[in-house]
Formats: structure tokens, sequence, C-alpha cells
């Protein structure tokens, strides 16, 4: 499902890989069946906004956006099971499911980190696909609702996938709730959860790698055309969506 990748392209750390492939991913866009014609329009614009101004600064706003505070993780199981031993088993279970369908993960990658899981998704039939939407459907539509509360245009991202896995409605579940939350990402909130924090210590390399070489599936598969050059040493990109 090529709206998949699109989306899981759009939810990552913003490139350079991604913004000369403009044209590519717009196409993928307005071809996209799986959600309607107002969406698509949304998703177009998300597009544009994203990679109109600097590189620079859309790295920026992205970071601003979700690597402040836990609200907004793009990690699904940080939302579950937060910081508990639960979270490593249900990763563990994840990774099971990727190496069975053949999709090895850089040795650093998270499985639960959003942009992956929706590629990794991509590459499913489409019914398998929204199948396993649907079961974070919960997740998504409290991202989406999150981020429509802070006037962010990446919230439309989650409102596509859950408008392709029948879901929308659940958006406005969580609207009310999103807006009676406390900010996590304030100065006076990030200090009050590092004062809070233990200390920990991992090997040396060892660490969240949402940014670095993206992984290379070992069957053959249909994503976009096209390779980012910082992943092009361990990434196979070729043929036509499912």
């Amino acid at each position: 499902m090529q709206i998949l990748k699109v989306i899981s392209h759009l939810l990552d750390y913003p490139s350079e890989g991604v913004r000369a492939n403009q044209g590519e991913l717009a196409l993928a866009i307005s071809n996209a069946t799986e959600v309607s014609p107002d969406m698509r329009s949304q998703l177009l614009e998300t597009l544009k906004g994203i990679y109109r101004q600097d590189l620079m600064d859309a790295q920026e706003q992205y970071s601003g956006l979700f690597d402040h505070g836990r609200a907004l993780s793009l990690h699904l199981f940080e939302h579950v099971h937060g910081e508990s031993r639960d979270r490593g088993q249900a990763m563990v279970d994840l990774l099971r499911v990727y190496e069975k369908q053949g999709f090895v993960l850089d040795q650093h990658e998270l499985p639960d980190y959003i942009p992956l899981f929706l590629e990794f998704l991509s590459w499913l039939e489409p019914l398998d696909a929204r199948e396993w939407l649907a079961d974070m459907s919960h997740i998504l539509a409290l991202l989406a609702a999150r981020l429509a509360e802070r006037g962010s245009p990446y919230a439309c991202l989650f409102a596509a996938l859950l408008m392709i896995c029948g879901r929308q409605d659940l958006i406005e579940e969580h609207r009310a709730a999103a807006a009676q939350e406390a900010r996590d990402d304030t100065p006076e909130a990030l200090d009050r959860e590092w004062e809070e924090a233990a200390v920990t210590f991992s090997p040396p390399g060892d660490c969240d790698s949402k940014r670095t070489a993206r992984h290379a599936p070992v069957q053959q598969a249909q994503p976009l055309h096209w390779v980012d050059p910082a992943s092009a040493a361990t990434n196979q990109i070729g043929g036509q969506a499912q």
C-alpha cells in the first residue's frame, strides 16, 4: 500500500532525500484511493509545508514537536507501557513479526518507531495492513488529537491512517481529553522530568537511532522508487507499491 510508505516518509525526520523526491511523493498521494480527495489535499499541503522551508528549519520544528516530552512520542509502545519491562517484551514480539516476514532492521532500530512500523505495513497485503492499523487505532487517534490541539499539520498524517483503517471517528473521542492535558514539552515540564529521571548508562553506540541508516527487507518489495542518499547502503527501494 504505497500511501503508507508516503506517510512513513512524512512522519520521519525531514531529509534531503525526501525533499529531492517531493514530486514522486506528491504523485503517490494524488493517486491514493485509500483516502478521500479532501484528505489527499491535506496530505499534499503537509508535504509542501514541511519542505517549502529551509531543511534545517523543518528539522528543528520536527524535533521541537516530537522529541520534547512523551505525549507525542513516535514510539508506539511508549504510549501503552511507558518505560516498564512490558514495553521491552512487546518490542521483542514485534521484532519477531518483522523477522517472520523477512523484514530486517538495522541493529539500532527500535521496532515500535511509527515511521518504521508504517514502512513494514506498506509491504503487506492491504487487508493485513488495515488490520494492524486498526489494532493501533487508539494510539493513532490520541496522537492525531494531540497534534490537532497544537495546530500541527502533522495531525492529518494520523487522520489519514485512521481513515485507511476506517477508524477516523476515534479522533473526536480523544479531542476533549487532549484539550485538558497539561503540556509536557514546556521548559518547566522538561526540567521536572529531568530531575525525576534515574541515571542510566548504555553501551557505546546503543541509542535510539530513528535517524540512522534504515533497514533492508530481505524479500523483493514494491515501495517508492527513490533511495535517500543518506541510507543508500542499507535501503533497497524499487518497483511499485502494493
